[in-house]
């Protein structure tokens, strides 16, 4: 172990009083619904509420606190899917720093405006790369061509002590320690934050990582041993969607040896969908990583909680874009097993569709999306359609009516391009 990770919690502490007049006492709330979902007792730290909507903040100050008069002079500059971003802005107004930010095409829109919105004249946004790693890249040249100080959105030890100010808080918060404090995972700084300070200062906690399954880097790196670079990525939950864990924030966590499970997509796309409707709160896919992951003993969720535990999920962040809420929608629904597409080869007859209604489709069915082009040279003409069901274990039903219908279908699945196309 390094002098620096033995110091960490020690570090973390410093963080929490340097950066207090920067950020908020977030709430800590217990959630009703996981509550009796899980059998537990479960808190969401509500990062959501932090002026910038996300824990990044923490790790922005107090990395920029720290520099001296010639540092500032300096510059600096970040790369970030937006939230990273928006701390970043914050700081450099509050402490008169000028930034450069690099920022993903990908970055919602709502998040570009909220770093322009943060940052004013002290910051410049550079809209470059179709990644956080490509804006990333092209960070790190502008800082060695222009002198710039580099302000790592993880990958730092002042950064990661800054993010880990949110387990002592939580650690201030309860009367005991509680049982799990589950983090999401990105690039890996709040975990490793949460876990070094919870080691030292709260050892009967368990401190579980969630990854979103289709940009596992973490996950991969600990298989590795060291850190990998993903060859591909699903960017849906943009905040943790990151090719390549970080160097340092890898060590902190492989020394901890802590448990990070995969989450899919369209299970963090439910938990939103579920924290806006019954919870009334609006976050982002890596806000709702955490919750998403949790489930009783009986339950097909990746974390498994032992019923009567204390149960802390980070909600990191609440910068989501109201346009997203279609594919939201859609995801959820395709994971919960209720919106199937298929191919359907119509006769180019009258009552053709009429037949295949009244063969195929249950009576808690529904046509979702009907795509077809009629051919004048040809005696049957395919359709794309998408059926949503009104109850997922009534699929096999559905197959069954497919199959003994006169009509020819195939069914399109999540892995076919054709799928990706319409879906």
């Amino acid at each position: 172990m390094t002098p620096q990770k033995l110091t960490l919690a020690g570090e973390v502490e410093a963080a929490a009083l340097r950066i207090s007049d920067s950020v908020i006492l977030s709430p800590l709330q217990i959630c009703e619904r996981l509550t009796t979902a899980t059998g537990s007792t479960v808190y969401l730290k509500r990062e959501d509420l932090q002026m910038v909507r996300s824990y990044k903040i923490r790790g922005a100050f107090n990395f920029m606190l720290q520099l001296d008069a010639d540092e500032r002079a300096r510059g600096v500059v970040c790369a970030s899917a937006g939230n990273h971003a928006q701390g970043f802005a914050r700081a450099c107004k509050e402490l008169g720093i000028q930034g450069t930010i690099f920022v993903p095409k990908t970055t919602p829109k709502q998040k570009i405006e909220r770093v322009r919105h943060f940052g004013g004249e002290q910051v410049t946004i550079e809209i470059a790369g179709s990644t956080y790693d490509d804006a990333s890249a092209l960070a790190h040249r502008f800082a060695e061509r222009n002198e710039a100080l580099l302000v790592s959105a993880f990958d730092d030890m002042r950064t990661i002590a800054g993010q880990g100010t949110v387990a002592a808080e939580i650690h201030a918060q309860l009367e005991t320690d509680p049982d799990y404090i589950i983090v999401p995972v990105g690039g890996g700084g709040v975990l490793a934050g949460v876990a070094a300070y919870a080691a030292e200062r709260m050892p009967n906690t368990k401190v579980i990582g969630a990854e979103p399954a289709g940009a596992a880097s973490m996950i991969a790196a600990l298989k590795a041993g060291h850190p990998v670079t993903l060859e591909n990525i699903d960017r849906f939950a943009d905040g943790t969607a990151v090719r390549r864990a970080g160097n340092i924030t890898y060590d902190v966590i492989a020394e901890h040896g802590l448990d990070i499970r995969p989450v899919a997509e369209g299970a963090v796309a439910t938990e939103m969908l579920d924290m806006y409707q019954v919870d009334g709160i609006i976050a982002e896919p890596s806000g709702a990583l955490a919750s998403a992951g949790i489930g009783g003993p009986d339950s097909d969720k990746p974390i498994t909680i032992e019923p009567g535990s204390t149960v802390v999920c980070l909600v990191s962040g609440g910068n989501n874009d109201i346009s997203r809420y279609p594919e939201i929608l859609e995801r959820s629904l395709v994971h919960e097993g209720l919106k199937h597409y298929f191919i359907v080869d119509f006769p180019q007859e009258p009552g053709a569709l009429r037949r295949f209604l009244n063969e195929v489709l249950g009576p808690e069915d529904d046509i979702a999306m009907f795509e077809y082009v009629k051919r004048s040279d040809r005696e049957t003409g395919p359709a794309f359609v998408g059926i949503q069901l009104g109850y997922a274990e009534d699929l096999p039903n559905l197959l069954e009516r497919m199959e003994a219908s006169s009509i020819e279908v195939e069914r399109v699945h999540q892995n076919s391009p054709m799928f990706r196309l319409f879906a």
